[in-house]
């Protein structure tokens, strides 16, 4: 019950942190003075997407009781972590300029928060399949 609680509520708060963050906390880019928007703007969208699947993913973690399903549940949201690690590095990126606000501070928290997830995920998925092995015997 203890892993349960706690890894999933990480995974929330990790989830609304990836989508939510460029959108309000720490801004991507504004516009161009012509109206279009630059890449880091399409890479806040999908970041959008990729932190709600950790948001769902941790949500059904808290619901979920069986070691087993919460097993698969955090290897998807080990890969969703990875996802949302791929898209401002190597999927969609970002401005050019390293003196941009998207490069300076919402690509590192992103990087962060995204590493975070894999990792806790993959720690979490290490645990449940050992107890899940010792179950069997």
């Amino acid at each position: 019950m203890k892993n349960r609680i706690i890894s999933g509520s990480t995974a929330v708060i990790l989830g609304l942190f990836i989508s939510l963050g460029p959108q309000l906390l720490f801004k991507l880019c504004p516009p161009k003075a012509d109206g279009s928007w630059m890449r880091c703007h399409w890479t806040g969208q999908a970041e959008l997407g990729a932190g709600f699947l950790v948001v769902i993913l941790g949500v059904a973690m808290l619901g979920c009781a069986s070691n087993r399903v919460r097993l698969g549940l955090s290897i998807a949201l080990c890969l969703a972590g990875i996802l949302s690690l791929l898209f401002p590095s190597a999927l969609i990126g970002g401005c050019m300029m390293e003196t941009m606000p998207c490069k300076k501070i919402s690509f590192p928290v992103i990087y962060l928060c995204s590493i975070l997830t894999s990792a806790g995920a993959a720690v979490n998925s290490r645990y449940l399949f050992q107890k899940a092995k010792k179950e069997r015997l």
